[in-house]
């Protein structure tokens, strides 16, 4: 069953990654733009002073002008990094115009991590954090999601899901991105909202 299932979740990647993929380039800075728009409303976000956003990569929704607003907004802005010695662990380290990057094994931007040691002024512990955008792949009714894979979100936010304690987590997504159910693990952690540029959806 379990081997069933993950088939089914990895055929549900495959193709939810090539619709938004598929978005043209309009298409993307339209949902750019009303993503933005219901951010900048959201109660959480406003009252939020550090936040964890991921810059877009393999067709996901730009989150640049919303990065712009929050640096506008004198908010802390961090990006997630692959940890450098615990495996399947983030860490978070402050992003600014400036911060010097580099790309990681997934082929995503990341700040340059030297040494964690050299970096402590920069990063920021995860239950420090307000707000944690969440990345996914696919979302369904009750919140739960689909990821890449790494499981790395799921236990990042399994102490919120668990006891509500750490950061509140807001899922981002192409409309395209929604699906009516999802094949779920027991690991999973759904969501309690998710924001695409058409719809807000509330879970609890």
């Amino acid at each position: 069953m379990t081997n069933a299932i993950s088939t089914q979740r990895n055929t549900i990647r495959q193709q939810i990654r090539s619709a938004r993929k598929a978005l043209s380039c309009n298409e993307q800075k339209q949902a750019s733009s009303q993503l933005l728009q219901t951010l900048k409303k959201h109660p959480k976000v406003q009252q939020a002073q550090h936040v964890s956003v991921t810059l877009a990569y393999d067709g996901e929704i730009d989150l640049g002008p919303f990065i712009d607003w929050c640096w506008q907004q004198q908010k802390k802005v961090y990006l997630p990094v692959v940890h450098p010695t615990k495996t399947g662990q983030l860490i978070f380290l402050a992003y600014q115009q400036d911060t010097e990057m580099v790309v990681n094994r997934y082929g995503i931007a990341e700040p340059k991590l030297s040494h964690p040691t050299k970096n402590i002024k920069q990063t920021c512990p995860a239950g420090d954090l307000d707000l944690v955008l969440t990345p996914l792949v696919a979302f369904d009714h009750q919140g739960n999601r689909i990821g890449m894979g790494g499981g790395y979100y799921d236990r990042l936010l399994a102490p919120w899901f668990t006891q509500r304690t750490g950061p509140y987590p807001i899922g981002l997504a192409h409309d395209c991105q929604y699906i009516s159910s999802l094949p779920i693990q027991e690991w999973d952690v759904p969501l309690p909202e998710v924001i695409t540029p058409s719809q807000h959806f509330y879970f609890e």
